[in-house]
């Protein structure tokens, strides 16, 4: 297991941005009215903000990464580095991170690079900046994490278009010599990258005319070879069997227990995923927030976006040790301990 820590990295602030427009699952007309009371029951996503055509992940980013630096006061020709991760980008070839370098007005000094993860991205994304940053010469820092995930779900498909939600987040980090280390425990097995994946458009299966042929997978179930595919079981199974270990790994290896974590933050998967989680671990509710009643699952950003709209009270006003963990698509998983003090967190933005 890849188990470490990162000595003398902060979270400064964390922002997000979404699209004002909302879908309701009580709205969504290609299942039943029970199938939707269902789904709403169970998997826990009442309404989703979907982004307009034409809106990227990095617009939002954008939006929101603007305010936070704006609140913070931040100089921009400090931001030495910038990583973006995400798997709705703006273009193939070049990465985001170098158009969202220049609409900021960052220095030429500045790093930018782009990490295609989806649901683990942000605890992956802040092992990444800590590494960079950890020895000094970086004092702040952006980390960009989000998708527009609606662009790759067919609405004739119920297992994947009422699920998932559109947003941009931007965590502020800075070295700080007294910060506490930040503890990871990162794992992968692609061995089960089948259970969510989009088939054509990449270099291993060329975009063709046939990609675009929306064909019936199942009942309620029709797709085209852009479209998501998700294996619920598969995804299911993966996340009861793994997760809790890691966590388990992570606490016997730093010594916390879960008594002295303030909160634990999961992926937004589902709801019966992430109470299923929180039994197993014997949490009481209080200790595990939400988003995914009103966001849907937002892949990568869930967790920073759980963060800024179920603790911000808390994490604005005090001293906060959290456990993040996230996992799903890869299949790529991790759990990481941080402490925040007091960090800024903008309103919620809409786009």
């Amino acid at each position: 297991m890849a188990l470490f820590s990162l000595p003398g990295i902060k979270i400064s602030g964390i922002s997000a941005a979404v699209p004002v427009n909302k879908e309701s699952t009580a709205d969504y007309k290609w299942i039943s009215v029970r199938e939707r009371e269902s789904l709403i029951k169970n998997i826990g996503v009442e309404t989703r903000r979907v982004a307009a055509k034409g809106t990227t992940t990095s617009d939002l980013c954008v939006v929101a990464a603007e305010k936070l630096m704006d609140e913070l006061k931040w100089d921009r020709a400090e931001v030495e580095l910038l990583i973006f991760v995400s798997q709705s980008r703006d273009y193939l070839v070049p990465t985001t991170a170098c158009i969202v370098q220049d609409r900021l007005g960052l220095p030429h000094s500045c790093v930018a690079m782009d990490i295609g993860l989806g649901c683990s991205g942000y605890v992956y994304g802040l092992s990444v900046i800590g590494s960079m940053m950890q020895s000094g010469a970086i004092k702040k820092a952006l980390l960009m994490v989000g998708d527009i995930s609606t662009l790759t779900t067919c609405y004739r498909d119920k297992s994947t278009y009422p699920l998932f939600g559109d947003v941009g987040t931007v965590t502020a980090l800075e070295y700080d010599v007294n910060a506490p280390k930040m503890y990871f425990n990162l794992q992968t097995d692609g061995s089960g990258h089948k259970a969510l994946m989009i088939k054509d458009g990449g270099a291993r299966n060329v975009m063709s005319r046939q990609s675009f042929e929306i064909k019936k997978v199942g009942k309620g179930i029709y797709r085209s070879r852009l479209h998501l595919e998700l294996d619920g079981i598969e995804v299911f199974n993966f996340t009861l069997r793994e997760v809790v270990p890691n966590i388990k790994k992570l606490l016997a290896n730093t010594g916390e227990s879960l008594a002295a974590i303030d909160f634990v933050v999961f992926h937004q998967a589902n709801r019966l995923i992430n109470e299923t989680l929180r039994k197993m671990l014997k949490l009481e509710p209080v200790k595990v927030p939400y988003s995914i009643k009103d966001f849907g699952n937002t892949s990568g950003a869930s967790v920073p976006l759980t963060m800024i709209t179920a603790l911000k009270e808390s994490l604005e006003t005090g001293q906060r040790k959290l456990l993040l963990s996230a996992f799903g698509v890869g299949l790529s998983w991790g759990s990481v301990i941080i402490e925040t003090n007091r960090i800024c967190i903008p309103e919620l933005l809409e786009v």
